[in-house]
């Protein structure tokens, strides 16, 4: 699944092509995704200027003077530019056609993502008001991550992967953050020091901002705004590394399922 880094990635990729641009045509050739597209999707964007690309957890948001689309990629999904007459493949369900420059083009197999439409506010959207902090931005602390912690059972890994405690910090990101922090990810969230937490969010900022910075991950279906993969699978230190050699200690690498995600941690350097 696409994580914050590959959302980043996306939106930073996208972005120059087609802010400021005006939209021609709306082309939906599938309405089937997690939640069906609008119907009215086509009539409310054509000759609209797209004004901003953003970001908010993993949610695209393009911004328009008359609402905002909220853009998810799903399992699977990517969103790129192409050059306009490029032929759709089987999954590219909707075109943005922004006259003659180019074309956003949304390609989702599984159609586990959304392209939703709101007029109001995106702080209140449904899907947006719960969601907790950016982990790169200045709401989001040593100190936050501390209260939120205290009195949780949960597992340290779940628990940063919940998006109410803060937003987009993935499997693939939590598995290297809790390792660099040396945080075994079964222990309890409220059993974390302050230490502990300001180490583990530093970690979880220099993670994302490492892979950012590459481009993303690319596991098996993630491609950038570019339609190109990222790269920062080469610098994973535990995660898909299950009875390799610990880059620290040498110790084989254990794997777990927690959560029903995989879990790979050094039993000797994470306590």
């Amino acid at each position: 699944m696409p994580e914050l880094p590959e959302v980043e990635t996306t939106c930073r990729g996208i972005a120059p092509h087609i802010e400021g641009k005006r939209i021609a045509q709306v082309v939906v050739r599938d309405h089937r995704l997690r939640w069906p597209i609008p119907e009215e999707l086509p009539s409310l964007l054509k000759n609209r200027t797209l004004l901003e690309v953003g970001r908010r957890g993993k949610y695209i948001i393009l911004r328009f003077s008359h609402g905002h689309a909220l853009v998810h990629l799903g399992m699977s999904g990517s969103l790129r530019i192409v050059e306009v007459g490029a032929a759709p493949a089987k999954h590219d369900h909707i075109d943005l056609v922004f006259g003659r420059s180019c074309i956003l083009r949304l390609c989702d197999p599984r159609r586990f993502g959304a392209f939703l439409w709101t007029n109001e506010a995106v702080r209140k959207h449904k899907l947006i008001a719960h969601l907790g902090p950016e982990p790169l931005s200045a709401d989001f602390t040593d100190e936050i991550l501390f209260k939120a912690s205290r009195k949780r059972k949960v597992a340290v890994k779940s628990f940063v992967m919940d998006s109410k405690v803060v937003v987009g910090v993935g499997n693939i990101y939590a598995n290297e953050a809790l390792f660099m922090a040396g945080i075994r990810p079964t222990k309890a969230a409220g059993g974390l020091s302050r230490a502990a937490c300001a180490s583990l969010s530093e970690h979880i900022r220099t993670v994302l901002t490492a892979a950012i910075e590459q481009g993303g991950t690319t596991l098996k279906d993630f491609v950038g705004g570019d339609g190109k993969p990222g790269y920062f699978k080469q610098e994973l230190k535990v995660y898909g590394r299950g009875g390799e050699p610990c880059v620290v200690c040498a110790k084989p690498l254990k794997e777990i399922q927690l959560g029903a995600r995989a879990t790979v941690y050094c039993t000797a350097c994470q306590s």
